[in-house]
């Protein structure tokens, strides 16, 4: 009787958003022990959810708008052509996708089964995560024009190292084997979710006179806004307690000078404390705020997003290890030269 209540009571956890549990779990913290700060906070919350919700829904309106009409079946024409121009579209189609470093993993895994050169999926694989229509306007609304337009650039130009990188380790003979055959025996060719890569079908622009294509546009609405929704509610609740709790003269002594190493130290702490794309955005704001130097912060979004832990499993159970250390190489590299070359601009 117990361990039936018990499996009963484990698949209703299962079933709640970790997220939603995560938020409802620091409020209760924070209700036992500073009841006085539960009130600041979600009203700090509630607050910068309204100020970025114009950015937000507009993030949310392109994404579902990409979906409804099919713009993401375009990525099968970034791998034609020659190497080199292939390397380049890759890196900007990469930019400007609407895919996570996680569910990138499916396109990646059918380009390569499909004999793809790996030095064109390395450009895209880097720059996907990095970058996309709803990021740039979320980090526009956050951390400025500059900041966004600086990452855009940066997010292209690490892709572009990647694969040139990835192309001049194969000229010279490093690796040639791993890199010629770069998938894990048994790592599949992406099933259905490289099937827009294998079968791409027509985009339709204006894709609102069909039923079954308005449906998906406000169910991709609705499922993108409560995915944004709450990882930007938790990184405003988080960001309320770190501008109450972490003293500004850590921030400022740790990553505030701009320096090479308070850089490189931000690209390492990127590795393990990146949370989400949307999430880490109102977190670096206000680090920012509080000190940090925002070449720092760039070099922390930009190696989170390539290299965070859930990113670097999916890229391990993916590609051979020589794959995967090339990946993890480019993305740190850029990273860190993207922090210093925004540090010494602006």
């Amino acid at each position: 009787m117990t361990s039936t209540v018990l499996n009963r009571f484990h698949r209703s956890v299962q079933k709640l958003d970790r997220v939603f549990i995560a938020i409802a779990l620091i409020i209760v913290v924070l209700a036992i022990f500073v009841p006085a700060q539960v009130t600041s906070s979600l009203g700090f919350t509630l607050k910068n959810l309204v100020l970025v919700s114009p950015f937000l829904l507009l993030s949310i309106g392109i994404a579902a708008y990409a979906q409804a009409s099919g713009a993401d079946n375009l990525i099968a024409k970034a791998f034609q052509g020659r190497l080199s121009a292939m390397i380049v579209v890759a890196s900007l189609f990469g930019a400007f996708s609407p895919f996570c470093s996680c569910g990138v993993i499916p396109l990646i895994a059918a380009l390569l089964s499909m004999g793809v050169p790996v030095s064109a999926v390395m450009s895209f694989w880097l720059a996907s995560p990095l970058m996309d229509p709803s990021m740039f306007i979320l980090t526009l609304g956050t951390l400025g024009l500059h900041f966004a337009i600086a990452k855009t650039l940066a997010t292209v130009a690490i892709g572009l190292l990647g694969g040139f990188g990835t192309l001049a380790l194969m000229n010279s003979g490093i690796a040639t084997a791993a890199f010629s055959n770069p998938l894990r025996e048994g790592a599949g060719n992406g099933g259905c979710g490289g099937s827009r890569v294998r079968n791409p079908k027509p985009v339709v622009w204006k894709f609102w006179p069909e039923a079954e294509r308005r449906q998906k546009f406000w169910q991709g609405a609705g499922k993108n806004a409560w995915f944004l929704g709450k990882w930007l509610a938790l990184a405003f609740l988080l960001e309320s307690l770190m501008l109450v709790y972490v003293p500004n003269a850590w921030i400022q002594t740790i990553a505030g000078d701009g320096s090479v190493l308070s850089i490189v130290g931000a690209a390492f702490v990127g590795i393990p404390a990146y949370l989400n794309g949307y999430a880490a955005l109102p977190l670096v704001a206000g680090l920012v705020d509080q000190g940090m130097a925002p070449g720092a912060g760039m070099a922390f979004l930009l190696a989170g997003g390539a290299t965070s832990i859930p990113a670097m499993i999916a890229v391990f159970a993916l590609a051979r290890r020589p794959v995967f250390l090339a990946y993890l190489g480019f993305a740190f590299i850029g990273s860190v030269t993207a922090g210093l070359a925004y540090s010494m601009l602006f």
